[in-house]
């Protein structure tokens, strides 16, 4: 029996009798942007305003030596340099930002139970500005990736971004989807990824474990760090 194709689907790949796929279906996996030219004030994906860090990163400003970094910190001796890193590795002060199921693992790994207070990971903050550690526990909505990049910007330096959960660290069980961010690092930078659909809090602490020793091992680099998203390129 013949297969008759409906003109409508025809750049889908073809059907065997059997209901094989004769060739994959290839899907870009980038950013998705509207064709509604009212969204987003009818910018283009360049324009998008989820690419805010991208931008800033390619335009350089992020790298002037603001003082943050440089001036008198510069002549501390590296042992005092190494006492500063210490010190902030084990005074780390997340902030609460659930995004999706995630979250509630992460919420468990302050009851006693777990207690992620004992390895120097104070309880969750409410405000940014008190926070240096933005764990993004959930599925990243291309809707929320605005707030989201909003509340990172707010944030003072130093600070670090934890990915939990495969939604987060690729899109998980929505990948390929309009609408979800495949990965948060396409629009900002990650320093630790935590794989699980949903990692155990025990995964968290160990992926905050983590944390505390690249901020130690990145001592003297802190100009290197990464502005803009890190997701490697071709993917």
């Amino acid at each position: 029996m013949a297969i008759t194709r409906d003109p409508k689907f025809s750049n889908l790949p073809e059907v065997q009798p059997d209901g094989s796929v004769q060739s994959p279906a290839t899907v870009g996996n980038t950013l998705w942007s509207t064709d509604d030219p009212r969204a987003y004030g009818g910018l283009p994906l360049e324009a998008h305003p989820n690419l805010e860090l991208a931008r800033y990163d390619a335009t350089g400003d992020g790298r002037v030596d603001d003082a943050r970094w440089g001036g008198a910190l510069s002549a501390i001796p590296t042992k005092a340099d190494v006492v500063l890193d210490l010190i902030r590795a084990n005074s780390l002060w997340p902030l609460l930002s659930g995004l999706a199921c995630c979250a509630i693992e992460m919420m468990s790994t302050a009851t006693p139970k777990n207690d992620i207070d004992r390895w120097g990971m104070f309880p969750f903050r409410a405000s940014p500005r008190q926070a240096d550690v933005l764990i993004v526990a959930g599925t990243l909505t291309t809707k929320m990736a605005e707030p989201l990049i909003r509340l990172w910007e707010q944030m003072p330096e130093p600070k670090w971004v934890v990915a939990m959960g495969d939604c987060t660290c690729s899109g998980g069980r929505y990948k390929r989807s309009y609408s979800v961010v495949q990965g948060i690092d396409r629009v900002m930078p990650v320093d630790v990824y935590i794989p699980g659909c949903p990692p155990r809090p025990e995964g968290l602490i160990y992926g905050m474990m983590k944390l505390q020793q690249l901020i130690k091992d990145r001592r003297g680099h802190w100009p290197e760090r990464a502005i803009g998203p890190t997701v490697p390129k071709g993917i």
